[in-house]
Parts: C-alpha cells; structure tokens; sequence
C-alpha cells in the first residue's frame, strides 16, 4: 500500500472539502482519504494510480495535482 499526497485546489468549504473526499474514497483501491481545507492538501493511501485521483477529484469539479516532494 502506498501513500499518495494530491494539491487540491477550489475549495472553500466543507461541502468541497466532503465531496472531494468522497470522490477520492470511491476511486478503488484507496484505504483512506484525508483532505484538509485549509491546506489544500489531501493523503491518499492504498494501491492506486496518481491519475486516478486526480481524474476523480477533476470529475468533482476540483483541480489536483500530484504534490512535488
């Protein structure tokens, strides 16, 4: 299992912060999802392409990148 930390950006509340979430939760293969508003920031764990993620989290509406370490 991996942990993948995405860049989200376009939230501004917890109903973005909620539906992001549950965008990353559904893609499979992902454990856990753990997005923070205030940082823009979401860990993602399980066994999953980066892509997926960010495919999900543009689906939702939201921008994301992979973060750069």
């Amino acid at each position: 299992m991996s942990q993948i930390e995405l860049d989200i950006t376009g939230m501004t509340c917890g109903h973005c912060q909620a539906g992001v979430t549950k965008a990353l939760k559904d893609v499979p293969g992902v454990q856990d999802a753990q997005v923070d508003l205030v940082t823009g920031k979401a860990i993602v764990q399980g066994d999953v392409e980066p892509q997926q993620l960010v495919s999900a989290v543009v689906e939702e509406g939201y921008g994301a990148q992979v973060a750069s370490r």
